[in-house]
């Protein structure tokens, strides 16, 4: 393997001195020996993608020698270039082959090893092996993450700690209709948990009872798939009308020293799963904020707890009572929120707390601390697509791009996928994170919404452009936050909204100058002397932007270049009296790789852009950036084209949206079905999706059965078609 450092093994360096005052011991340690202390001089990081690298930064800051590891899916990966070696592992789940792992580390004489997030990270029976073969486990002890890995364990420990619970059933009785006569004493609604849940998996909202049943089959075999065997046994639990999910970060040493570094919330959720977090929690009173750490820090020394871990808790923003839901026993994906709001490098004291350490600060220091660093929040980057039910996506990231000016110490980027990279759907699809802190809430909301203007990604679906939504909302920014949030403010965040025609003369220009650039010298000129000039040219948009009014239209732009990076421009709009008409627009453009940059002057304004051409089976995509805004369109090929080769659109069809595995078909061949019903139960990215008829009518065929694998495109159903109502356009 590659080395891009010295095989001299390095001791961990002392720590350096992050606060002014001295760090002191406020719990003593209930052993009668004192912990071993064994300085880390490498580990293997068992994970992927943004997680590894950032964990590869601390070690390489420490003095530890990081190995990474990847799957034949991410051998091209940035991560498993980024430590001392990297080694393979074999096919795409072999991340949760332990005993490989493991036996990797061993055969290479590694210390220890640091689990991430995800995968193994809170697999009991793996950090038991670890233990076993004399490999320091980056982590809590096996017997605290068996503890509160399970549910219904880690309640009964709650309650006798007295920390309170959500009400519920946590029991043996797994029977169909002895849930239902569980659920039926908490009251609906209630909220259906895998017992080893985790990430919104195998959980489901059942509002009423008649749905019970079918929400229990649902949620469990969405569990069995992502959890094995166990996955199945489930939880039943009092819904909260309206919720907050808040929850605290501790630490704890093996000397017996416990801290809370303060709280996130991560109320702003999609199916189930955090979207933004931030910290301190907005509108939270004081004495609820202490009581909060303290039950926290309750809850880690009930089981003994050692290393990073976090305490979730469910607030009723109605009476403002809060209930231990779980703890993570792990580093969290917003673990970089506490870092900004403390100014502390968590992954640090878990090295440290690993090696025997005493926990650096105490309490107190930890409040000092934090008094002084305002808000922070972090936003996280999926492939996916939020104006479709936030259905994942997968592909090659063709361009991603944030001004390198734009990180300082407020404004942080983790991220482990590069332009070229492909995002997997055999993983999950965060793509990255983006932290900003500011000295106010206020100051860090608009931080982040300007940043995000500025971020740049084409090749797949995003989520981008809602987190701008979501940071303009006027409730967002007043803090008014819980987990229905989507769902209450659906009307502005979906709000559509009309794209100006420079948008589609700034993508006509930027295509043109991509066909300058790509021209023979001199193949075409209009008589000034410049190489590659042209004459008209005509192009055809479709709008595939999910957000705009008219997704779908078609909208014509006629380029004609009349001077040295000069043109005009007219835009045509089906129901517009006229066209707009572009005169003598300066346009400067730059090409790196697949972008053309442009700066243009319009009669009444400057705009930059970016225009990035992706081409495809039928045509090309075209994604351009103008006014921090991006718009997704389809340059259509001429009518004589689709002619000539006989193209012609299916309209009567269902296509899969995304690369996925049937699970099931809900509907059979000859049935009469109505827009909205539910017509194949897909799964992708480890998560279940239900594909809904976009029109009433009758099915024709079923293109796939259960278990096919299919690509995204590929045709699910076609409906009947009345052939008197098929009209060809030419």
């Amino acid at each position: 393997m590659r080395s891009l450092r010295s095989n001299r093994r390095l001791p961990l360096r002392p720590l350096p001195r992050l606060l002014s005052t001295t760090a002191s011991v406020h719990v003593p340690s209930s052993s009668s020996a004192a912990p071993k202390h064994t300085p880390i001089s490498s580990v293997l990081i068992a994970n992927r993608g943004e997680i590894a690298i950032r964990i590869n930064r601390t070690a390489e800051r420490l003095g530890i020698r990081a190995t990474t590891v990847y799957t034949d899916v991410d051998a091209g990966s940035w991560h498993a270039s980024s430590g001392f070696q990297s080694l393979a592992l074999g096919p795409a789940n072999a991340y949760l082959d332990g005993e490989k792992i493991i036996a990797l580390a061993k055969q290479n004489g590694i210390q220890a090893l640091h689990p991430g997030y995800g995968f193994l990270s809170e697999n009991s029976k793996f950090a038991e092996r670890c233990e076993e073969e004399g490999i320091v486990f980056v982590g809590p002890p096996a017997t605290a993450m068996a503890d509160m890995g399970h549910k219904a364990r880690s309640k009964e420990i709650m309650t006798a700690a007295n920390v309170p619970c959500v009400p519920g059933y946590h029991g043996t009785e797994q029977g169909e209709q002895e849930l239902l006569e569980h659920a039926k004493k908490v009251a609906f609604p209630v909220l259906l948990k895998s017992v080893r849940g985790g990430g919104g998996k195998g959980m489901r909202i059942v509002l009423t009872e008649d749905e019970f049943l079918a929400q229990l089959k649902s949620a469990r075999a969405e569990a069995r798939a992502s959890f094995g065997e166990g996955g199945e046994v489930m939880l039943v639990e009092k819904y909260i009308i309206r919720p907050r999910h808040v929850e605290v970060q501790v630490f704890a040493d093996k000397w017996g020293n416990t801290v809370a570094l303060g709280e996130r919330d991560c109320s702003v959720q999609r199916r189930h799963q955090k979207i933004l977090e931030e910290s301190p929690a907005p509108d939270l009173d004081e004495v609820t904020r202490q009581d909060l750490w303290t039950k926290a820090r309750k809850a880690a020394s009930a089981v003994g707890y050692v290393g990073a871990g976090t305490v979730e808790f469910i607030l009723d923003k109605d009476t403002n009572k809060f209930y231990f839901m779980e703890m993570n026993t792990r580093l969290q994906v917003e673990h970089p929120v506490t870092e900004m709001v403390t100014g502390l490098d968590l992954v640090e004291w878990q090295f440290r707390v690993a090696a025997g350490e005493k926990l650096p600060l105490t309490q107190e220091e930890v409040e000092t601390q934090m008094k002084q660093r305002g808000a922070a929040i972090e936003a996280r980057i999926y492939a996916e697509n939020p104006e479709k039910g936030f259905l994942p996506d997968s592909g090659k990231l063709v361009h991603t791009f944030l001004p390198p000016d734009l990180i300082n110490e407020d404004v942080r980027l983790d991220w482990g996928f590069r332009s070229g990279a492909t995002i997997s759907e055999a993983y999950d699809g965060m793509i990255a994170k983006l932290i900003v802190r500011g000295e106010t809430r206020e100051r860090a909301i608009a931080k982040m919404e300007s940043v995000l203007r500025k971020y740049e990604i084409v090749g797949v679906s995003t989520n981008v452009e809602f987190l701008k939504r979501l940071c303009q909302t006027d409730a967002f920014i007043a803090g008014d936050v819980e987990t229905g949030f989507i769902d209450k403010w659906r009307d502005e965040l979906y709000k559509p909204r009309h794209i100006k025609n420079e948008v589609f003369a700034q993508a006509a220009l930027g295509m043109v100058n991509f066909e300058i650039r790509n021209s023979p010298p001199h193949g075409q000129t209009l008589g000034f002397g410049e190489a590659n000039a042209i004459g008209e040219r005509k192009l055809a948009f479709k709008v595939l932007d999910g957000y705009s009014e008219k997704d779908g239209e078609i909208v014509e732009a006629s380029v004609t270049q009349t001077g040295h990076n000069l043109y005009n421009v007219v835009v045509s709009r089906r129901g517009d009296e006229t066209p707009e008409v572009f005169n003598n627009i300066a346009c400067q453009p730059e090409a790196t790789g697949e972008v053309m940059k442009l700066e243009s002057y319009f009669p009444l304004e400057r705009i930059e852009s970016s225009v990035v051409p992706q081409p495809t089976d039928n045509d090309t995509k075209v994604t351009i950036f103008q006014h921090g805004i991006k718009t997704d369109l389809a340059l259509l090929p001429p009518k004589w084209y689709e002619k000539a080769l006989g193209l012609k659109e299916v309209t009567a069809s269902v296509a899969a949206p995304m690369p996925c595995k049937i699970l099931r078909n809900e509907v059979v061949e000859g049935q009469t079905v109505q827009k909205g019903s539910p017509l194949v139960v897909i799964e992708s990215m480890k998560m279940e999706t239900a594909i809904r008829s976009p029109q009433d009518g009758v099915i024709k065929k079923l293109a796939h059965k259960e278990g096919d694998i299919c690509k995204a495109g590929t045709i699910l159903v076609l409906f009947e078609v009345d052939e008197s109502e098929v009209k060809e356009e030419l």
